[in-house]
């Protein structure tokens, strides 16, 4: 067997540090002469650089090694276990994908977009703040948790005493930023950071992400209109649609991040005032979201996505995101209609041929978060063997045709949020507590979660039917022997709350 010498590298435009290399390379070129159960280990390597420096040399042997010990580091972390083989095989997949694409930058540890065009030493306030970063702490990885606080810290650096937009993007490592309006980022960043805190159980961390949040949420405040809703120039999708003066996704992460605040000021002991305001708040701006969005559109009793919108939008799922189950059923009729649904995505817009996975995500999350999940499911099970048995496979993917469905890591982190905070309904309330309000499909008798790593401690989550119509949600420690924390039986329906502090009865 002979393997080629093989080498290439070509020249980028002066960046941040100067020119940099694209280096592509055979490791292990030679020419072999196998017997029986001897092998020839090879790869190719690409590689990016400053010109200046010294091209990178890999051994083969130890980066493979390493690869099999982060796979195998997961196999026991936040595993999924329902009648469905193929969803069960799906969460597994997505909790790599959404972990491995983190690198060590001068700027510390960061979560990078990924989907081989975006492997950048960069982060979004929607993909990394929004997205991914609120569920590292379930996962318990550490190196996701560290790229998570570092997220947000280099948001923060771009606070300032004028309520000046913060920026989209800090790239170049951290040092330098990228975004020319408001995209709504302050919302996106208040429910992501304050998810973040509450879930990663630390309360120094807390404290620490408190005066970021507390800014984006003033910042929201003061971009409210007359209507009571936040305005921005567009939304995570930069004008790629319209989005109006104010858009439903800005003003539902906004009254997301003022419940998640106000629970982060209780469990910190601080502010009770401040706390008692921002809960006001949000039932004032819960009435204002469905006053200014609920509207009739193509036929569905639904809301328009900003004002002067008559077309079905995907992101009309974000209230059921956040429990506003008011248009409850015209959405959801809405979402899987033939106007947005296709077999193979969400259409971004209807009539349309754009699709965004994350919409799709969302609006998984939203449905089961809203007890529809026996709509959903045949949907979601369909969805799930189109990603990952299907034509471009094995992760939930970014657009189409806008990227060519690239892989990008953040999604794969809200396929797994589907299970977490809809199917689960898990709803971070404390450093060491939540609240569960969970949705079991009818063709489902049981699901368990092993090994969350969320608030302060490792724990298992058993959902199963009961009598009565009745779900039971036991919590065990099994780093505690087993220990009970919670086990209960409530009207499908009925939130669960739950506290790690100490196993007992709830």
């Amino acid at each position: 067997m002979s393997l080629p010498a093989w080498r290439q590298s070509r020249e980028t435009k002066p960046g941040v540090f100067g020119v940099y290399c694209f280096d592509e390379s055979l490791v292990g070129a030679g020419t072999f002469r196998l017997q029986p159960g001897e092998r020839a280990v090879y790869g190719i390597v690409r590689a990016a650089r400053e010109k200046a420096a010294p091209p990178y040399w890999c051994e083969l042997e130890p980066e493979l090694a390493a690869r099999r010990a982060l796979i195998a580091s997961f196999a026991d972390a936040l595993v999924l276990e329902t009648p469905d083989p193929l969803v069960n095989l799906m969460f597994r997949f997505a909790k790599l994908h959404a972990s491995e694409s983190i690198f060590a930058t001068r700027g510390g540890l960061m979560h990078a977009p990924g989907g081989y065009n975006s492997y950048l030493a960069a982060i979004w306030a929607n993909d990394q703040a929004e997205y991914v970063s609120p569920f590292f702490p379930f996962l318990g990885y550490a190196a996701g948790n560290e790229s998570a606080l570092n997220c947000y810290r280099l948001f923060a650096r771009y606070m300032n005493p004028e309520y000046k937009y913060l920026p989209w993007s800090v790239i170049a490592e951290g040092r330098d930023v990228y975004g020319r309006f408001d995209r709504g980022d302050a919302a996106m960043i208040a429910h992501g950071a304050s998810r973040f805190a509450l879930a990663a159980g630390g309360r120094e961390q807390a404290r620490e992400l408190l005066p970021l949040i507390r800014w984006c949420l003033e910042y929201c405040r003061r971009m409210k209109l007359p209507e009571g809703v936040v305005a921005s120039k567009s939304d995570e999708l930069e004008g790629r649609f319209p989005s109006g003066r104010a858009n439903l996704c800005t003003s539902t992460l906004y009254y997301d991040g003022l419940l998640r605040a106000a629970d982060l000021l209780d469990a910190l002991g601080e502010d009770p005032a401040g706390a008692a305001a921002y809960r006001q708040e949000s039932q004032e701006l819960e009435v204002a979201i469905s006053r200014y969005f609920s509207a009739k559109v193509e036929g569905f009793e639904t809301y328009r996505y900003y004002e002067g919108n008559h077309k079905l939008r995907s992101w009309i799922c974000m209230p059921l995101v956040f429990g506003m189950a008011g248009r409850r059923q015209g959405t959801i009729d809405a979402l899987f209609s033939d106007r947005l649904w296709t077999g193979n995505g969400m259409l971004t817009q209807s009539g349309e041929k754009t699709y965004w996975d994350r919409s799709a995500l969302y609006a998984f999350r939203g449905i089961f978060r809203v007890g529809a999940q026996d709509q959903a499911l045949p949907y979601l099970t369909a969805y799930v063997k189109e990603r990952l048995t299907g034509q471009h496979v094995p992760y939930a993917i970014e657009a189409w045709p806008e990227f060519n469905q690239s892989h990008l890591s953040a999604e794969s982190g809200l396929f797994c949020r589907i299970f977490t905070e809809g199917l689960f309904g898990i709803t971070p309330t404390g450093l060491d507590r939540f609240e569960c309000l969970p949705r079991l499909p009818s063709a489902w008798n049981k699901v368990t979660l092993r090994n969350m790593s969320a608030f302060g401690c490792r724990s298992t989550l058993e959902l199963s039917r009961t009598w009565g119509g009745r779900l039971r949600l036991r919590v065990t420690a099994p780093e505690r022997g087993g220990a009970v924390f919670y086990d209960a039986a409530l009207p499908e329906g009925q939130p669960h709350r739950v506290a790690l502090a100490r196993p007992g009865a709830p």
